[in-house]
């Protein structure tokens, strides 16, 4: 109610959004348009949409107007006879004759009929039905005199509905920006003391309470409303900061707000409800890897099958909904288009905390909440103590997941493993556990085991035992080698394996494989393998590949060239490969792939380092592909003349000795759908040429390594669509001929809007600096330098060095990147 009544005053930052949704409505074409509004509740889409319906233009534009409030439960007739009432109010008539007691057909047409000739705009608020257009369009004739519809909504899906048969517009509301959300903070906290403005010695204690809404205008209307009640003292807010999730629940303040977000988790369908209260197993502002999630739902039995779809396609589709329905927040996309890294609003986290105790869904057990009385399936244990954790035992959890532990006795594992015979999901990414004990296969129940960035060197052999295991991560680990009785775990759908050693780990370029008995084609459920050393087990262990018909990943190191052929064969036998990974023994070691006449057709992800005799055809003939990188390959002929008609293909990397060439030629029209393009450490190349109209969607281009390139390619002015450019390791000419004042080439590159240059640091570290010409301002790259002798250094490549050379895990393709 109160978001329908606000003044002008009281409103903050919607000035940008209002005079896009105003634009919308007004200009544009004659035929009849659906705007959507769309976001979380509480973000304000009521607020806007009523400040933008209530504008002088839109009464001066529009012949008559409705604002109609829908929600959860409706009466379709009901609403389709006030929208006609409030039309003909605005227009100071009466209402069509017979209008509250005609049947649906009847009444549908007197709207059509009544609105025919007329230029009407009609506010459908808080639609919560997908199919709500499909009831509602008869009603809304399509007329040339440029009607309007305008809807809010938290559903993406609903939104989309519309476009079946009408054009489309969507406007996705995003959170205040920080300045404005401590402006409509300081409006409520202090709106009548103090002149609105906090005083000096809460501001550090008014941000930590703000960060908690996120953006969020009814969080921070309703805290800030909240804390105006409160003395201005350091005790009340303190009390206030550390109690949130707590008051959320019960505080007649903050009713409002866990009303409206938990009408979101309400609407849910039932199987929804536990993939979303799942989220909460995860600490606070922690960002979640998709992947790891969607095995967990699995293991846990939340995700039903579907005729003609794996598993993982179904937990995709609940994810998508999930985001659609503005419950889960999206931090990292792939180029596929499917979310990689996602998180949720710490918010809905405090409400799925208090909902977990209550369905006794899961427990979290933290430094604040260290004792734990009663029955729960689940437990997630975040940073306790040990001594906590030695005292914790409760033979009927089925799940239990660690984060932020700082110790992990080799005494505390055999107790586990005693008490915890019903465990179906173990989680320890990223604890110190150094040891799995040998009665580890008791536990029979088990389906989901994580071991990356662990410190385990060998997998028992009981390992074989676990009988329902379907997933097996043991990323980053010392573990070299996987027991040959592994192969008897015939429901295993993933394993990632990864032989971390920290001598080694700067060498970016160096994947060390894991050991794999050759007679893996038993495993005949696996749709992810990555890492596997192919030397180790041969030409048997390429075979048996072939067996694997399941895959949609598979990473495969230190091949050679007779292991290379028989690759050749048993891709052909993989239908259903999505991504692949191959990686040669050495950047000698010529692998060759044309022989496979037959590849994947859905294959998505390539990435290929080895040396070529000659660049396979079949790569240029992948419809689907989205991201290709190649390295060592040697090319002499262009490569991009190759894969420039490639219709999907959204990341093209040549690394390090990927073409031996001079020159390198991008035609008109190539690259239709590139966002990213890497040119790193080609040491012969001095030309590259762009036409105009190639790489029409290019955001992102990086340049490193390349000392025979003195300066920019004259085609770059074309690049209209380019907002990232990165400089690694260029000739001192090159970097030159950018610079803004003196540069006879900046004016190729002036409309970039961010121009980075990167060097090395110094001399015996690893680690980049460089700044951004935008903005002249010296950055250090945000990951920490390494102190290394010369040798090592000199095998540490540029790869992949972005705008702030961070370290970042690739899962999906199994390598480093920095």
């Amino acid at each position: 109610m109160a978001s329908l009544f606000l003044e002008d005053v009281d409103v903050v930052g919607i000035e940008s959004p209002k005079d896009e949704l105003l634009g919308w409505l007004i200009e544009g074409h004659s035929y009849r348009t659906v705007v959507s509004v769309v976001g979380m509740g509480g973000l304000g889409k009521t607020t806007l949409v009523k400040k933008v319906y209530d504008h002088h233009m839109m009464r001066e534009h529009f012949d008559c107007h409705a604002w109609i409030s829908v929600s959860q439960s409706y009466n379709m007739m009901d609403l389709v006879r006030s929208m006609v009432k409030q039309f003909c109010e605005a227009r100071k008539e009466f209402p069509p004759e017979g209008i509250d007691s005609t049947d649906k057909m009847s009444l549908i047409s007197k709207a059509r009929e009544y609105l025919q000739e007329k230029r009407y705009v009609v506010v459908f608020d808080d639609v919560w039905e997908i199919d709500f257009w499909g009831e509602i369009e008869h009603a809304l004739p399509d007329n040339t005199k440029g009607p309007r519809i305008l809807i809010t909504t938290r559903k993406l899906d609903v939104a989309n509905f519309c476009k079946k048969s009408s054009h489309v517009k969507v406007h996705n509301l995003q959170p205040l920006l920080p300045n404005k959300a401590w402006e409509l903070f300081c409006k409520r906290a202090f709106q009548f003391e103090l002149g609105g403005h906090c005083p000096l010695m809460l501001e550090k204690l008014s941000h930590d309470i703000l960060e908690k809404c996120e953006g969020l205008p009814l969080a921070i209307v309703a805290i800030g409303g909240l804390l105006s009640t409160k003395g201005k003292t350091l005790f009340e807010w303190q009390k206030l900061h550390d109690s949130l999730g707590f008051e959320l629940g019960i505080n007649p303040h903050l009713a409002g707000v866990s009303k409206i977000l938990s009408l979101s988790f309400e609407d849910l369908p039932y199987n929804l409800k536990s993939c979303f209260l799942y989220l909460g197993i995860y600490p606070e502002d922690y960002s979640i890897r998709c992947t790891r999630l969607i095995q967990q739902w699995m293991a846990e039995g939340f995700v039903k099958a579907k005729e003609g779809k794996t598993l993982e396609e179904v937990a995709q589709e609940y994810l998508t909904e999930l985001i659609h329905r503005n419950l889960v927040q999206v931090l990292e996309v792939n180029f596929d288009g499917k979310v990689r890294q996602c998180r949720f609003h710490d918010l809905f986290r405090e409400i799925v905390l208090q909902k977990m105790k209550d369905l006794s869904f899961c427990h979290v057990l933290s430094k604040q909440e260290s004792n734990f009385e009663g029955l729960t399936r689940r437990m997630s244990v975040d940073g306790v103590s040990y001594s906590v954790l030695k005292e914790f035992e409760d033979a009927h959890i089925h799940s239990l997941l660690f984060f932020n532990i700082n110790e992990f006795p080799i005494s505390f594992m055999s107790k586990f493993v005693q008490n915890f015979k019903l465990v179906k999901v173990l989680d320890f990414e990223n604890t110190p556990l150094d040891h799995l004990p040998e009665e580890v296969g008791n536990l029979f129940h088990l389906r989901y085991l994580n071991l990356d960035n662990t410190k385990v060197k060998t997998l028992p052999n009981s390992i074989g035992k676990l009988q329902n295991l379907e997933t097996l991560s043991i990323w980053q680990t010392a573990i070299q080698e996987i027991p040959v009785t592994i192969n008897m775990l015939h429901k295993l759908r993933y394993l990632v394996v990864h032989y971390f050693d920290e001598k080694m780990e700067l060498s970016l370029n160096i994947i060390r494989g894991v050991q794999l008995h050759w007679s893996i084609g038993c495993l005949k459920a696996l749709t992810v393998l990555q890492n596997v050393d192919a030397n180790y087990g041969g030409v048997k262990l390429i075979e048996e590949l072939g067996k694997l018909s399941q895959l949609t990943n598979l990473a495969l190191v230190n091949l050679t060239r007779e292991t290379g052929r028989a690759l050749c064969v048993s891709i052909e036998k993989m239908n259903c490969l999505k991504s692949l990974f191959v990686s040669s023994i050495n950047e000698d070691e010529v692998i060759d792939l044309q022989p496979i006449s037959s590849p994947p057709k859905c294959l998505q992800f390539l990435r290929i380092q080895g040396r070529f005799a000659k660049l396979p055809d079949w790569i240029s003939e992948l419809q689907h592909l989205v991201s290709l990188k190649i390295y060592w390959t040697r090319l002499s002929d262009d490569p991009l003349k190759a894969f420039q008609n490639l219709p999907n293909l959204a990341e093209l990397v040549l690394g390090i000795k990927a073409y031996n060439g001079e020159q390198l030629h991008i035609g008109k029209g190539g690259f239709p759908k590139l966002k990213e393009l890497h040119l790193k450490d080609l040491s012969e190349l001095n030309s590259l040429n762009v036409e105009k109209e190639a790489f029409p969607l290019l955001e992102k281009l990086h340049i490193g390594d390349c000392p025979q390139l003195k300066e920019v390619p004259s085609g770059f002015q074309h690049l209209r669509n380019l907002k990232e450019l990165i400089i690694t390791e260029m000739p001192t000419e090159f970097e030159k001929s950018l610079d803004p004042e003196q540069g006879s080439h900046y004016w190729i590159i002036q409309h970039v809007p961010s121009i980075f240059l990167y060097h090395k640091v110094r001399k015996g570290v690893y680690g980049y600096e460089g700044r951004n010409l935008r903005s002249k301002d010296l950055e250090r790259s945000r990951s920490q330098t390494i102190n290394q002798d010369d040798d090592n250094k000199n095998n540490i490549s540029g790869d992949d060095i972005s705008a702030s050379v961070e370290k970042v895990e690739e899962r999906g393709l199994g390598y480093l990147k920095a």
